[in-house]
């Protein structure tokens, strides 16, 4: 049991007073200040962006399974411009795929995992009575909401949206007719929220603990959101400002990333204006310089994807195997190695660019490197398996299921990390695979284990177990069933990005079947979406009650109400131990929670 010395924050937490001035409806439930609010605006949100993304792959799907015939029932709510008789065009099949990819990672699962569980866990384990800056965590919303409705507004304008695939590399993306404009303003709102709300992490981390909780008594869940944060910080900046001068290039003849010498139609053009006027502009742009600044961003957000979810699943784990985390230290200090290495392996997604040998070799060593605290992490959740007298609940069979979803993830990321295979598999549909495995029955999968887990936390109900389990096992299924056989695609040689699925190739024949029985897994997949919406919604009101600590849990938010009020606890929570004191030998009860205090 960890015995080190109490540790004292220097910000004092105002618990002992809640009484507050009553706040009408705008400012309780739209334009609240409270970070668990805030939290729920942000994961209802980020749900909901979610369902339309997958919606948007739901129609991809279709076309990909029977290209050319008109999509069934809806077909003819498109308009002739998108799917004249109902048979998608290429261009509107562009549209989904490109915000699709936009949709899912920055406006779905970025938000969910940071913005939802972040904003409503984080000041709770470290017994905080709210964020550091409340109505910068206000604004951070608000400017993500912005950034949502910008981006979906596209969809209804001259061109429909953006055309150029989630990455938007220009000059693609400057001379296209969809709306970039758009797509880009979309995304200057969504970087200043994750600023604004990674600043706010930050702080509340360092200034707002609980006395007692030292660094080394965090839970992992808040080693896993500050390191995001970190992540988030750094990251987004380079892309703000590659976005600004896309912009520039869209909207007001430079061409920071326009080439000399591009040819449109048969004429010769470096930037929007000059497509418009029919004239030269000046050119001398480099498309390349857009790459670096958008994977400056963009690799370091897989692992905004992913570490918050470890977090999640390092909870559950500990909490249904009745055993302290293995290896915890080991486990902080390979999630800090993996934060900075995130930022020196970007260029792996360029080796077709046409770079030497020598940049090759450096990014393909950090690439094998970033590689080893993954595996450390992975290791030491499969460790705490070990010995355990496992309690699968829900959120336990979804945390289990992460671990192999994102063993796989990773393992097919190996070859495209090394040169030599990835000139053979770059834009195949087997990248495709690896990422949705790491994101997908990877990442999301720990967010429904963590929606599952907290839910008590913020109603005071739990979530009906059978309704759980359909939904868990049928996901389970039906996910493997729509990306596994995107590995076999992709060494066969299938582009992504091909509207038809890539019929059109001999060489793609022999697997152009798959296309349909991944059609059908994924329609399968939104049926059993269903019941996990039935049970959120169904459980606000008629789910079990609950009291404050249903999972016999340790960590400091379960010292709270539950939900918590105004100011989260009604006495000052004080850390007295680590955060997993599980099965202790001679303890009265299998769990010993932080802010329990020390028996004489």
């Amino acid at each position: 049991m960890d015995k080190s010395a109490t540790h004292h924050p220097t910000v004092a937490h105002p618990h002992v007073e809640h009484a507050h001035e009553e706040l009408g409806f705008w400012r309780t439930y739209v334009f609240s200040v409270d970070h668990k609010w805030i939290g729920i605006q942000y994961a209802v949100t980020g749900l909901l962006f979610l369902l339309f993304g997958f919606t948007l792959m739901m129609l991809m799907r279709w076309q990909l399974a029977y290209p050319g015939r008109p999509i069934p029932l809806i077909g003819g709510l498109f308009g002739q411009d998108k799917a004249p008789g109902g048979i998608m065009l290429p261009e509107f099949y562009n549209q989904l795929g490109a915000m699709h990819g936009t949709i899912m990672v920055f406006m779905g699962v970025v938000p969910l995992a940071v913005g939802g569980f972040g904003n409503f866990v984080l000041p709770l384990q470290i017994g905080a009575p709210d964020m550091a800056f409340p109505k910068i965590n206000m604004m951070s919303y608000w400017a993500y909401f912005l950034g949502g409705v910008t981006m979906l507004a596209s969809f209804f304008m001259p061109g429909g949206a953006a055309q150029s695939g989630w990455t938007s590399y220009p000059p693609l993306s400057v001379i296209n007719q969809g709306q970039q404009t758009m797509w880009l303003i979309g995304m200057m709102f969504l970087i200043t929220s994750s600023l604004l709300g990674s600043l706010n992490f930050i702080t509340t981390t360092v200034q707002l603990r609980a006395k007692g909780l030292s660094w080394m008594r965090l839970p992992f869940f808040v080693w896993a959101q500050f390191v995001t944060s970190f992540l988030l910080l750094l990251a987004f900046p380079p892309l703000e400002a590659a976005g600004i001068l896309q912009l520039m290039d869209k909207v007001a003849g430079t061409s920071f990333f326009m080439p000399s010498g591009l040819v449109v139609s048969n004429r010769i053009v470096t930037s929007m204006t000059g497509i418009a006027q029919g004239s030269v502009a000046s050119g001398g742009g480099n498309p390349l310089l857009w790459q670096h600044l958008f994977w400056f961003l963009a690799h370091p957000e897989v692992y905004v994807l992913i570490l918050p979810a470890m977090g999640i699943v390092s909870e559950i784990i500990a909490n249904n195997t009745r055993k302290p985390l293995w290896g915890y230290r080991a486990l902080v200090y390979s999630l800090v190695f993996l934060g900075f290495m995130s930022f020196i392996v970007w260029a792996h997604h360029m080796f077709m660019t046409g770079m030497g040998t020598t940049m090759s070799a450096f990014f393909q060593t950090t690439t094998m490197i970033i590689s080893i605290p993954s595996v450390v992490i992975l290791t030491a959740l499969l460790m705490s398996l070990v010995g355990a007298s496992i309690r699968f609940t829900t959120p336990m069979l979804f945390a289990l299921a992460f671990l192999p979803m994102f063993g796989i993830g990773g393992l097919t990321g190996l070859p495209l990390g090394l040169a030599p295979s990835d000139i053979h598999l770059h834009d195949t549909y087997y990248v495709i695979g690896h990422f949705h495995y790491v994101v997908a029955p990877g990442t999301i999968f720990a967010l429904f284990g963590g929606v599952y887990y907290w839910f008590p936390k913020a109603t005071g109900r739990k979530m009906n177990d059978l309704l759980g389990q359909l939904h868990f096992w049928g996901s389970l299924v039906a996910i493997n069933l729509v990306f596994f056989p995107m590995f076999i695609e992709g060494l066969a040689g299938m582009n992504r990005r091909m509207y038809d699925g890539g019929a059109q190739f001999a060489h793609t024949k022999s697997v152009l079947y798959w296309n349909v029985v991944q059609g059908y897994a994924a329609w399968a997949l939104g049926l059993f979406q269903l019941f996990f919406i039935v049970n959120f919604f169904m459980s606000i009101k008629w789910g079990k009650a609950v009291d404050r600590n249903p999972w016999e849990a340790t960590t400091l938010e379960w010292a709270a109400p539950s939900p918590p009020p105004h100011g989260n606890f009604l006495t000052e929570p004080i850390a007295y131990r680590a955060p997993y004191e599980y099965s202790v030998p001679g303890a009265a009860k299998d769990f010993t929670p932080q802010f329990e205090p020390e028996r004489a």
